[in-house]
């Protein structure tokens, strides 16, 4: 996998990366992370990838975030480890 670029976010760390004629965007927040595949057919060159990371699609992404920390503050609690 080939780091192309990072894409700048007051609460996020994004970015952008090539494998297997691919865009790889990773979003991480703390200890989770989410990624994205974007075909290189679906988008002229990598420049392009940052338009899709638009305010909704980042505000939902934000929100899973929450979610999967709550889910896992949950599994932890079930098991005892909080």
């Amino acid at each position: 996998m080939r780091f192309l670029q990072n894409i700048p976010h007051p609460q996020l760390s994004i970015g952008l990366y090539a494998w297997n004629n691919k865009y790889i965007v990773k979003i991480e927040a703390g200890p989770y992370e989410q990624t994205y595949k974007v075909s290189e057919l679906d988008v002229i060159s990598p420049d392009d990838v940052p338009a899709l990371l638009d305010e909704p699609f980042l505000a939902q992404v934000v929100r899973r975030f929450q979610e999967m920390d709550t889910d896992w503050q949950a599994t932890l609690e079930r098991q005892d480890l909080l």
